[in-house]
């Protein structure tokens, strides 16, 4: 095989713009590229496998949440440094950079912004060390990401919320730990939920067959009558929607 001896030409001048922190987050994630991914993207591509054995080494580079603070487990950096260590990743393969911004962008994020203490607190440090892996539900079969048409709803049954309906297209979702799911409840407005694996209804079929992101998991999210605990309702965001 092979050695990746991949050097980045600097045509536009771009690391004058850069700290010499950044510089070496970025060289950090390159190397481990190199050394981690070139030598197994092409068989993982070719089965249609996530290489799961990464993820202790993306955690290590920093590729899961960068940007959130210390004391919830990220590393407290800025979002340029995270901007790089997906640069990196992307030049090795897309799919790993997929599972690794959706784990920073469309699962921490939304905890840490619209989450309480609490949540933070329990689902963070898990989430940037990998010992969870989660996944974002919006994309719906019958809607696409339009959430004016959403019909995966939540409804509140006093001492918690019933969940029902379906994603897809969804990134990570085979082996996910937690979803962060986006459902209307009755009133129409969109509410940001948190289900866990092994919440009885709750299922994820694989996609198979993808011309891309072959070495990316991809799969559904599927609700049936999933008991929501209240706790489990992201308290910080809510969304309105007139159309439906």
């Amino acid at each position: 095989m092979k050695q990746d001896l991949y050097q980045a030409p600097d045509y536009f001048k771009m690391d004058e713009l850069l700290t010499e922190e950044h510089k070496l987050i970025r060289d950090a994630a390159r190397e481990w590229v190199k050394r981690d991914i070139s030598p197994i993207i092409e068989e993982a591509c070719q089965k249609a496998e996530f290489p799961k054995h990464i993820i202790p080494g993306l955690a290590e580079i920093g590729a899961f949440g960068p940007y959130i603070p210390v004391k919830y487990g990220g590393a407290g950096l800025d979002n340029i440094s995270y901007g790089l260590i997906m640069q990196e990743l992307e030049r090795g393969d897309s799919g790993i950079r997929s599972t690794a911004s959706v784990q920073s962008s469309l699962v921490m994020y939304p905890i840490f912004k619209y989450g309480n203490e609490e949540q933070r607190v329990k689902y963070l440090p898990k989430l940037a060390s990998g010992e969870y892996i989660g996944c974002f539900g919006l994309t719906e079969p019958n809607h696409g990401s339009d959430p004016g048409g959403m019909t995966t709803n939540i409804k509140d049954m006093d001492d918690h919320f019933l969940l029902n309906g379906a994603k897809m297209w969804i990134s990570n979702s085979p082996f996910a730990d937690i979803a962060v799911v986006w459902a209307k409840n009755e009133e129409g407005r969109i509410k940001g939920v948190i289900v866990e694996r092994g919440m009885n209804g709750f299922t994820t079929p694989e996609t198979h067959n993808k011309w891309s992101l072959r070495a990316s998991a991809t799969g559904e999210l599927v609700f049936d009558n999933v008991k929501i605990p209240k706790d489990n309702i992201l308290p910080n965001k809510k969304y309105y929607y007139t159309f439906r």
